[in-house]
C-alpha cells in the first residue's frame, strides 16, 4: 500500500485530502505544519508528499527544501490558495525548489486524485 504524507494547517482541508486519499486506497499520514511533516517524512519515508504553501511555523517552500535535501527523488505535490509571497507566485516558487506537481486550491477531487495516481504510474 502506498503511503502519502499530507501537511496543512487547515483542519477542514487535511481531512477532506485524507478521506479523499483513503477512498483511493492510500495509507495517509498527516501533519499541521511543515516542520513536523519534515520529521515525519524523515522517520517514515512516505510515497508521496502534499504540502500547503502557506502555514505556521515553518511554510511549505522550506519544507519541500527541506524533504528534496534528504531525498532529491521525493515525490511532492504543492497546494496553494494563490496568496503571494511579496511579488512571487507560491505555486511557481514551489516548482523552482522541487515540487513535482502543483495545484490550486480549491481543489477539485477528481483532478486531485488524478494528480495522485499520475504520480505513482509515473
Amino acid at each position: 500500500m502506498r503511503t502519502v504524507l499530507v501537511i496543512d494547517d487547515n483542519i477542514a482541508v487535511l481531512s477532506t485530502l485524507i478521506y479523499l486519499l483513503e477512498e483511493e486506497g492510500y495509507h495517509v499520514i498527516s501533519a499541521e505544519n511543515g516542520h513536523a511533516g519534515v520529521h515525519i517524512y524523515r522517520n517514515q519515508q512516505p510515497d508521496l508528499v502534499i504540502a500547503d504553501l502557506i502555514m505556521p511555523e515553518q511554510g511549505g517552500i522550506q519544507t519541500i527544501q527541506e524533504i528534496k535535501h534528504l531525498c532529491p527523488e521525493a515525490k511532492i505535490i504543492a497546494i496553494s490558495g494563490g496568496a503571494r509571497i511579496g511579488i512571487t507566485d507560491p505555486l511557481e516558487a514551489a516548482r523552482e525548489v522541487g515540487a513535482t506537481k502543483t495545484l490550486a486550491k480549491p481543489l477539485d477531487p477528481d483532478d486531485f486524485i488524478e494528480t495522485v495516481n499520475a504520480l505513482f504510474a509515473a
